[in-house]
């Protein structure tokens, strides 16, 4: 008899648009074996509020997860950026046990920040290698980049010397 293989397959995807010059779409979609889904964020320019979140989950295991809407509305008015992480466990955390939604909402909120390096990127100088330095001072001018992905993360050398921010409550 062959061995009971367990088959599973997840494709993650996060896009972000402009949708006009004051606000951007980011949109985080789910799909794998058991969990279809999908949330969306409306976030207003240049303070990177969160003037609208939706979702919809139309696949999953978990029962909480199908009720998404009163826990994404708590996030309008948030502003994305240091102590974002906090706020979104505590605002979808204290009224869904849905994990995957604040995870998806998280995910639509690194989008944000990482697509505002679009024009630093592409002031970086030309050739294969792009000093440290550049992706360092770039970190520094936006400081919300600090440890949005692996190249920003803490221990990384384009980070270091960079204090982290201060997540909000933090003195």
């Amino acid at each position: 008899m062959p061995p009971n293989i367990v088959c599973f397959s997840r494709n993650r995807c996060t896009s972000v648009e402009v949708i006009d010059e004051n606000i951007l779409r980011s949109t985080c979609r789910l799909q794998d074996t058991m969990t279809d889904a999908c949330v969306e964020i409306r976030v207003r320019l240049p303070d990177l509020e969160i003037a609208d979140a939706t979702g919809v989950f139309l696949r999953t295991p978990e029962r909480e997860c199908l009720q998404t809407g009163e826990a994404l509305r708590k996030m309008v008015g948030v502003r994305i950026g240091a102590g974002m992480l906090k706020i979104i466990k505590g605002l979808i955390g204290e009224s869904s046990d849905c994990g995957q939604l604040a995870f998806m909402v998280e995910e639509c909120c690194h989008g944000v920040i990482l697509s505002m390096t679009k024009d630093q990127l592409s002031a970086a100088p030309p050739g294969a290698e792009v000093p440290v330095e550049f992706y360092r001072e770039m970190v520094k001018q936006n400081i919300r980049l600090y440890n949005r992905c692996a190249a920003f993360a803490p221990g990384s050398a384009m980070v270091e010397g960079i204090e982290p921010p201060q997540e909000q409550g933090d003195h």
